[in-house]
């Protein structure tokens, strides 16, 4: 089974175009919608929080953890791959992948001169974009700038929103002044807006959905590594939790997903 795990519904999106991609395989979501947003928490908080969704999903017996926030990517995807994935060894063969590494090498083998990051604040402090980007094209000027208040709203179901419209296009105005080539989403909860990033920047920075990346990712990934590929049950279910259920997680999922979904609330 593949867990995907994000602190709240932004995660929905990069799972339904792995599942599109790789359909064949079962799927755990979690949700830490109890917890969410994790853009303004400490590094210890977002690792502490992390390391305990990735116990749970591996205790429902998850082989494959995709990190879905780019926060928690950032802040403790490191560190879970150097420490606590050696503590789990005598439970056979396992990892946890992130979000932010697919998208740099994306955009890092593109013919850009200048790639916009937007993403939470607490992503954007890491700079953990501009230092993988920069490890893979050193050639590249990255542009970094936060968009605290999008989480919060895509959470509470305004999306749609003029509001929400409005907000964004003030968040998108320095990388129009700045004249970036290309924009990556870092956040998964921006793809709920992605026709909106769109129809506001026009044809002037090229913007792509990130799910698409990551699922293209997945699938290389488990055909470069069968030890893990062939511990995967393949039966086509998903599974959906979250740490705390409430109407406006379902009416927005079901809204995204275009069909109702059974979810369960879980404690970690």
């Amino acid at each position: 089974m593949i867990g995907v795990f994000d602190s709240g519904l932004g995660g929905l999106a990069v799972l339904q175009k792995i599942r599109k991609k790789l359909s064949q395989y079962n799927y755990f979501y979690l949700g830490d919608t109890l917890h969410v947003p994790y853009g303004n928490r400490s590094d210890e908080a977002v690792y502490k929080l992390t390391r305990k969704a990735c116990d749970f999903l591996f205790n429902q017996g998850c082989k494959l953890i995709i990190i879905a926030c780019n926060t928690a990517t950032s802040k403790a995807l490191r560190k879970l791959q150097k420490s606590y994935l050696k503590k789990l060894k005598n439970r056979g063969v396992k990892n946890i992948l992130g979000v932010i590494r697919p998208l740099a090498e994306y955009v890092a083998q593109g013919l850009y001169q200048k790639v916009g990051v937007i993403a939470t604040t607490g992503t954007i402090k890491t700079h953990s974009y501009k230092k993988e980007i920069s490890v893979l094209n050193k050639n590249l000027k990255i542009i970094e700038s936060p968009a605290p208040l999008l989480v919060p709203l895509i959470e509470e179901g305004w999306d749609n929103q003029a509001e929400t419209v409005s907000i964004l296009k003030k968040y998108l105005l320095i990388f129009e002044k700045e004249k970036v080539d290309i924009l990556i989403l870092g956040c998964t909860h921006y793809a709920i807006l992605l026709e909106s990033f769109k129809n506001i920047l026009k044809n002037k920075i090229q913007v792509f959905d990130p799910g698409e990346i990551i699922a293209e990712s997945l699938k290389d990934y488990l055909r470069r590594h069968p030890e893990i590929e062939k511990s995967l049950s393949k039966k086509g279910s998903v599974r959906y939790c979250v740490t705390d259920k409430n109407a406006i997680f379902e009416r927005v999922a079901r809204s995204f997903l275009h069909r109702r979904i059974k979810i369960e609330k879980v404690v970690l």
